[in-house]
């Protein structure tokens, strides 16, 4: 099926079916999905954090909005940003582009060293909220790769921050948590969302064109 039916079929699952898991091989590709999403100057600034683990998934669900989906759902998958850009982090990806591509190291330092110049005179704040939206790239890929596969999901900034960050350690990992996203297969009774009609803003509505 084409992209725009799979998005057309996908929505928001309310309740997960907790007997039903996401196989590895799918859930694979729902990461490289996310994995290969562009992002900004080629930092990937962001880690995909995978819980599978069901003592883990009940911790978390302490600062969840829908905590039942944090329960009952295959995998959450948790899109955490870079703290701050540093100039170890930005040389390490691009020492790491270079060797890949059989490149003398330093190949790119014009590049680099402007971009040092412009994120580290930026207070920490503004390196996240910079490194924060490249997440939400990948985030839409993975959504779209899991609508392709018939696999259920739900995006979700409705949480707890400092509980997410507090369980997985993710401060003494340099990263802060952004977004959600739960994976399983929805609870036929009870994603009370899914007999609805799919709503977005009409097209002319929604388009402005110059």
């Amino acid at each position: 099926m084409s992209l725009i039916e799979n998005l057309k079929w996908r929505h928001a699952v309310k309740a997960y079916d907790s007997t039903k898991k996401v196989s590895e091989e799918q859930l694979d590709k729902i990461i490289e999905a996310a994995r290969l999403a562009p992002t900004s100057s080629g930092l990937q600034p962001f880690k995909l954090l995978v819980v599978r683990d069901q003592v883990m998934k009940e911790k978390l669900a302490e600062g969840a909005l829908n905590p039942e989906c944090m329960r009952d759902c295959s995998h959450v998958l948790i899109f955490a940003a870079w703290d701050q850009y540093t100039e170890d982090r930005i040389d390490t990806v691009y020492d790491f582009t270079t060797d890949q591509r059989d490149l003398p190291r330093g190949r790119f330092s014009s590049y680099t060293d402007k971009l040092k110049q412009i994120y580290l005179n930026q207070p920490s704040e503004a390196n996240f909220a910079h490194a924060a939206r490249q997440t939400y790239i990948a985030l839409g890929l993975a959504l779209a790769q899991a609508a392709e596969l018939r696999v259920d999901s739900t995006p979700a900034e409705g949480f707890s921050n400092e509980v997410v960050d507090r369980v997985l350690g993710l401060k003494e990992l340099g990263l802060k948590s952004v977004s959600l996203m739960y994976v399983g297969y929805a609870d036929p009774v009870n994603d009370w969302i899914a007999p609805m009609k799919k709503v977005r803003i009409p097209k002319e509505e929604f388009i402005l064109e110059f």
